[in-house]
């Protein structure tokens, strides 16, 4: 029997699964430092399972980064590879490669209720558009588009890249520390992993203060534990993603609700649903009351990105034999 490879493929992290009556099955999670590209992972990932590569048949492989022509390079990793030459070395059929953001927004298709907290209420207006963004290893933003007919399209992007939203003072502040070491400040610099411990040491810095954490897990897990200095970073970060969300829902006009995804958010959820991202989503002077209504969720799925690069893979089969 042929089967279905798909996989979510980050900055730090490729999560392989195969696609099996509608569901993705046989997860694994590798390093993608460990591997010189996605051939040699996917190899190794069939080993695992006892899998010969003639298994394989078909494949999705939902990228961080822009999808254009042929050549794809990671934005946040060594890998690259050319669309083509990957069909032939694994011997496929067919090879769909698209936006890990695009699959992550197909994945928020299917999310059940306890797969989502609040954490901001409002009311999804029917037939609207709805935005998906998330950090992670960097900061992902797609969205999703009603057809019409009960479906949904999705438009994929690279809006992690903006230029950082500034409202206070200290913001200024900041930007001008991160300017200094960065050029161009985008979203990502700071809504991202790395982003978090960067913009902790330039707090420090504009500050007087010596940094006590050395990784974004431990800047956040301080906050947590109600370290005074890394709760106001983490107060900024939260309040600068409602910042970025809220811009991109105003351009979208996403009045269909906005989804907060990616492997960060989760670990501190409560901390995010008291902070000042409400406010800050909402904030937009004249257009303010435009957001009101906006509901914002965070998925809380297992692996929501595999199981777009699923249905992708699928809905691609079926246009293609139709």
């Amino acid at each position: 029997m042929k089967l279905a490879l798909i996989g979510d493929i980050g900055g730090t992290h490729v999560r392989f699964a195969l696609w099996r009556e509608g569901r993705p099955d046989a997860l694994r999670v590798l390093a993608t430092g460990d591997y010189p590209g996605p051939e040699e992972a996917i190899r190794s990932y069939l080993a695992g399972l006892g899998l010969p590569l003639a298994a394989l048949d078909t494949a999705c492989l939902a990228c961080a980064g822009p999808v254009q022509g042929d050549l794809f390079r990671l934005t946040n990793n060594h890998w690259q590879f050319g669309r083509l030459a990957l069909t032939h070395a694994l011997g496929l059929r067919q090879l769909l490669v698209i936006n890990d953001f695009a699959a992550m927004a197909l994945g928020m298709t299917r999310l059940a209720d306890h797969e989502r907290l609040t954490v901001r209420p409002g009311r999804a207006e029917a037939g609207s558009p709805r935005l998906v963004l998330g950090p992670g290893t960097g900061l992902g933003v797609s969205a999703l588009l009603p057809d019409g007919a009960g479906h949904w399209r999705v438009l994929p992007g690279e809006g992690g890249h903006v230029d950082l939203p500034l409202v206070t003072a200290r913001e200024v502040a900041l930007w001008q520390l991160l300017q200094r070491e960065l050029g161009h400040v985008s979203a990502e610099s700071v809504l991202s992993g790395s982003g978090l411990l960067r913009l902790y040491r330039a707090s420090c810095l504009l500050d007087g203060q010596t940094p006590k954490f050395d990784s974004a897990a431990a800047v956040s897990a301080a906050a947590l534990s109600g370290d005074a200095g890394a709760t106001a970073v983490l107060e900024q970060f939260c309040g600068w993603l409602g910042r970025v969300a809220g811009n991109h829902a105003l351009t979208l006009g996403a009045r269909g609700g906005v989804y907060l995804a990616g492997g960060i958010l989760p670990h501190f959820a409560a901390f995010l649903q008291g902070s000042g991202f409400a406010r800050c989503f909402v904030d937009k002077g004249v257009m303010s009351d435009y957001l009101a209504d906006i509901p914002v969720w965070l998925a809380t799925a297992e692996q929501p990105g595999l199981l777009g690069a699923g249905l992708a893979l699928q809905a691609w089969l079926e246009r293609s034999s139709g």
